[in-house]
């Protein structure tokens, strides 16, 4: 492979550096550098990040290719400067046996734009009766360390147990989706001011909140690991903080959209803004953000949603629920938490990239910027802003709420070992 030098970047937002790629790894961090035959990156003023990593991703292959392929959702993501996503087991079939989680993984090495660690089902089907092939999936070529039955929640108490001792022999983690079914049957948004006034089906936070509560005390109990995805509410902020405060083994997500949007954007009854779970309120927004910023929340974990057209083109109660994302995390992040000083853009790097990586146990990815490392890297243009429009996206769905929204940044290459998977904005 050529050499590659990226040159004038500002490191994690720090002092301007040129990094030299040599082959599939960094060769030299320093100041002017120089490389014979290297091809020049010209990087002035961008930061350079580690390649994100995203440890909540549907690219809904097998079953629903309509939706996303693992090709299409892995171009998603390097547009959007990740390097490696985590795909969640709620496919047709369900990613429940080796077979499925292996064929998942295949696809990933196929489509050569971002490396693909498929998450299995903790129960058979999604149906929450009976544990999936827990250890045979981790002993797979896939190698699973994250289980989760997203989109649904591992409801029952002793099912959840079990999976947490499964898991602990090897190292492994429940992802678990906090949601108590019967406090969200009908459930159309969050349950509150708004929700009352429009007449949908309110969602209460207790809903959420519950399960987290019951979860972290199991995985004291068992002594595991326990992963909240996709946590939304204040509350919820305020139950993993104090099992952080016992030594409880937990960690915890928030997505872009709940760190930006509102539950008043439903008064619009655009499906658009359907998501699970719900866009809450704005206490809920800043109680996420200030727990992002001091480590209560791990990471920013996209919940890249999609859907076909005609299953948001409808009325709302019948659209589906769900947001695309990977093509504008790191701007919503840019916004919330960059430009109102909550983070800098180390931070960012920790948390998009380190962190999950590190949870997932997903080595190679979430690596510091110096000589001798893997060279999957991120360079973003942090001056840019402009209008979000879902037609140049490289997903196959365009469900997204920021369609026509002003945001700031905008990844211009991203390289995967040493290969540049998006070159001036445009994917290689």
């Amino acid at each position: 492979m050529s050499k590659i030098l990226i040159r004038g970047a500002k490191v994690l937002g720090g002092e301007t550096q040129d990094v030299l790629i040599d082959g599939e790894t960094i060769a030299e961090v320093g100041q002017d550098l120089s490389a014979e035959g290297a091809t020049v990156v010209e990087a002035a003023g961008q930061i350079l990040l580690p390649g994100l990593v995203d440890l909540h991703t549907h690219l809904r292959e097998p079953g629903r290719e309509d939706s996303e392929t693992v090709l299409t959702g892995t171009r998603a993501a390097a547009s959007g400067g990740y390097t490696a996503v985590f795909a969640m087991a709620n496919t047709f079939p369900v990613a429940d046996t080796a077979g499925v989680v292996e064929q998942v993984w295949r696809l990933g090495k196929e489509s050569g734009y971002c490396d693909v660690q498929p998450i299995g089902a903790v129960t058979v089907g999604l149906e929450g009766k009976k544990l999936s092939e827990l250890g045979a999936m981790h002993e797979s070529a896939a190698r699973v360390t994250v289980f989760s039955d997203d989109g649904k929640c591992v409801d029952d108490a002793v099912i959840m147990r079990r999976a947490l001792e499964y898991v602990k022999a090897f190292g492994g983690v429940v992802a678990q989706h906090a949601q108590e079914p019967r406090l969200t049957e009908g459930a159309q948004m969050n349950e509150g001011i708004v929700s009352a006034e429009l007449g949908l089906g309110g969602w209460p936070a207790v809903a959420e909140e519950s399960i987290i509560a019951r979860d972290v005390l199991l995985a004291e109990h068992v002594g595991s690991r326990v992963h909240i995805c996709h946590l939304s509410t204040a509350g919820s902020v305020e139950i993993v903080r104090w099992a952080k405060s016992r030594g409880i083994d937990v960690t915890a997500e928030v997505t872009p959209h709940h760190l930006l949007l509102t539950d008043e954007l439903v008064r619009s009854y655009n499906p658009v803004y359907k998501v699970n779970p719900p866009l809450r309120t704005e206490r809920d927004v800043m109680a996420l953000r200030e727990a992002l910023a001091d480590g209560t929340i791990d990471i920013v974990a996209t919940d890249h949603a999609p859907h076909p057209h005609e299953d948001k083109d409808c009325e709302w109660a019948a659209a589906a629920m769900g947001m695309v994302g990977l093509e504008t995390a790191l701007s919503v992040v840019q916004e919330t938490m960059v430009e109102t000083g909550l983070l800098d853009w180390a931070g960012v790097a920790e948390r998009m990239s380190a962190a999950p990586a590190r949870i997932g146990g997903l080595s190679g990815h979430g690596r510091p910027v110096s000589a001798g490392e893997p060279a999957n890297l991120t360079l973003v243009d942090t001056s840019y802003r402009g209008p979000v429009d879902p037609a140049h996206f490289a997903s196959r769905s365009r469900n997204t709420p920021y369609e026509g929204r002003e945001l700031p940044g905008r990844v211009t290459h991203t390289f995967l070992r040493g290969r540049a998977t998006v070159v001036d904005g445009k994917l290689a």
